[in-house]
């Protein structure tokens, strides 16, 4: 998670929203690691976890990914627990919940719900804080340069 971190902080440098997210084997190998890349890529897609799972899989040269543990600092959106599930990922381990859009555990809970071909294991709340701060300061200092006035 930590890597993931840092991985979130690098986006946020970059103008992202700070999500980051790194995808391991089952020998805690690091296969990708990746922040949120909407905004560089133009891409709605590009969320920290679908970017670490298609670099994944083109480095496996599979489409699935079984025994594969997901570390991601935010809970994961529909699309994107989603693609959890295509890919057969194994476990997913988040930081902080997402109240507004999280489908693991606040909105949905896509993967454990009984209703799909795969089930997720679900961890929740792994240096949930740190991972909770990074947005809530990144989104602090995005609502203050909104509100200041422009200088001509």
């Amino acid at each position: 998670m930590q890597c993931a971190l840092v991985a979130a902080q690098e986006a946020a440098a970059a103008g992202e929203v700070p999500v980051g997210a790194v995808l391991v084997d089952s020998n805690n190998t690091i296969l990708a690691q990746a922040g949120n890349r909407c905004i560089r890529d133009h891409d709605p897609s590009a969320h920290a976890e679908m970017v670490v799972i298609r670099q994944a899989a083109a480095l496996l040269h599979n489409y699935r990914l079984p025994g594969c543990r997901l570390y991601v600092t935010l809970e994961p959106c529909i699309m994107c627990a989603g693609v959890c599930v295509q890919a057969r990922i194994n476990t997913i381990v988040f930081g902080t919940l997402d109240p507004k859009a999280g489908a693991l555990h606040s909105c949905y809970q896509i993967g454990d719900d009984g209703l799909l071909n795969h089930s997720l294991v679900v961890h929740g709340g792994l240096l949930a804080e740190k991972s909770a701060a990074l947005l809530h300061n990144f989104f602090k200092i995005r609502r203050q340069q909104h509100t200041q006035p422009q200088g001509r």
